[in-house]
């Protein structure tokens, strides 16, 4: 969330070359799990609705892409090590980037460094 931004600019400058696709995963500080002080409040996903929910928070910011959820299984978390976010690229279905986990090794200027490229 901290970098929501300049991932919306990373959307905006390429979508005319590349797709961008949020996936909303499991909650890495839930308020029932561990938990940051002033942090947006939501609790650990019991059921998809739930996770739609919380989702619904997320596209109050305005994503400049799709959102879509996770299985409550996780599979996109777990396939992709995804926890607590992290970002992909891909290009013609493998991985050609894969980022640091975020949010500390999360950067979004590493992708546009890559699309800048293949512009």
């Amino acid at each position: 969330m901290l970098k929501f931004d300049e991932f919306n600019k990373l959307v905006k400058d390429f979508s005319s070359i590349a797709d961008f696709l949020i996936i909303y995963i499991e909650e890495a500080h839930a308020a029932d799990g561990w938990a940051f002080k002033n942090n947006i409040v939501i609790n650990n996903h019991r059921s998809l609705e739930d996770r739609k929910i919380a989702a619904q928070l997320l596209q109050k910011n305005n994503p400049l892409c799709p959102v879509v959820l996770d299985t409550m299984e996780n599979l996109s978390s777990s396939k992709y090590a995804a926890l607590p976010e992290r970002l992909y690229l891909l290009q013609q279905g493998k991985v050609i980037y894969k980022g640091g986990v975020g949010p500390w090794n999360y950067h979004p200027q590493e992708i546009r460094a890559i699309l800048e490229k293949l512009k």
